[in-house]
């Protein structure tokens, strides 16, 4: 592009204030994701019954129960999180030019937080919650997860691109070699799912030792989702390779200062994720390692994310 027209396009970059509030609603989201866990874990999906939106069938909740406050809690703050997203929405609307990434990031956010809704929302009517063990549970729960990284990953790349200073305009960048980068998003969202499922049998069919819990995973007599929990870790160990390529070729791209910073970032995050589920299994799934495994998880992936779109589309 000529000089003048690099000028007059850096002038109208997005507001310090606009970058802020879009990191901000993807710290909330994650926020949000990790009392959902809670709502599992301690059975409390069934804690405003099978009413939705309203909570036993009211707005204000008295002598309420442990269970009924956990679930209600995360319905108001799952409400909050759709007015966030669409007042990101509105704001990057307001404060970018036409063309801008960001812009088609915000729409793609929006979507998925009401997709996330109506599978919520799905899952209560249904009586998919609390101890239920029907066997479409596990179908909507991975399809739940599928959605939520990829809500995940929208909002990150928001904020990735309202952060950009370069190569925000779809005019102004260019494709390297995506295919690479989105099979390894796909296969970490996979593992994401397969761990999601491997939750699930834990909170269904807990262990009483690390033992029980082993040989539950390889009896013929467990069901499904029991012997199928040894496919989490499996999944996790072969995608680690793939990510590990995927942080060498970032360290090597362009701009090596700033990828190589994030690459050493998703490296001590994988580092952590890896160690906190060793200590998932081994001490028998207790609710703080599963709540610090998610969040170590889900900011691996939103680092990800971000340096997936730095590899592979590159300001030209």
């Amino acid at each position: 592009m000529p000089a003048t027209a690099v000028s007059a396009d850096s002038t109208r970059l997005p507001s310090p204030a606009l970058r802020r509030f879009a990191w901000g609603v993807l710290a909330y989201f994650i926020a949000v994701i990790l009392w959902g866990t809670l709502v599992r874990a301690t059975g409390s999906g069934a804690g405003c019954g099978a009413h939705w939106p309203l909570c036993n069938g009211t707005v204000m909740q008295h002598s309420a129960s442990v269970q009924t406050m956990i679930e209600f809690t995360h319905r108001i703050t799952s409400g909050i999180s759709l007015i966030s997203v669409l007042a990101l929405l509105w704001w990057t609307f307001a404060g970018t030019v036409r063309g801008h990434l960001a812009r088609t990031a915000a729409v793609a956010s929006v979507a998925f937080t009401l997709v996330e809704a109506i599978l919520g929302a799905l899952l209560v009517k249904l009586g998919y919650t609390a101890q239920s063990q029907s066997p479409m549970r596990p179908a909507f729960l991975a399809l739940h997860l599928t959605n939520t990284l990829l809500l995940l990953a929208a909002i990150t790349l928001t904020a990735h691109f309202l952060s950009r200073k370069r190569g925000y305009l779809r005019s102004t960048i260019k494709l390297r070699a995506p295919f690479g980068a989105i099979a390894t998003v796909v296969v970490v969202m996979t593992v994401g799912v397969t761990g999601s499922l491997a939750a699930l049998g834990d909170t269904l069919f807990p262990a009483s030792s690390l033992g029980l819990a082993m040989a539950q995973d390889f009896a013929s007599t467990s069901g499904w989702l029991v012997r199928w929990r040894w496919m989490h870790p499996a999944a996790a160990f072969l995608s680690s390779i793939i990510l590990i390529w995927l942080i060498v070729r970032g360290a090597q791209r362009q701009a090596p200062t700033e990828n190589r910073r994030l690459s050493a970032l998703v490296l001590a995050l994988l580092a952590v994720v890896f160690t906190l589920g060793l200590l998932d299994v081994a001490l028998l799934a207790p609710l703080w390692v599963q709540v610090a495994h998610l969040m170590a998880a889900d900011t691996l992936w939103a680092s990800l994310v971000v340096l997936a779109a730095r590899i592979t589309m590159e300001p030209e």
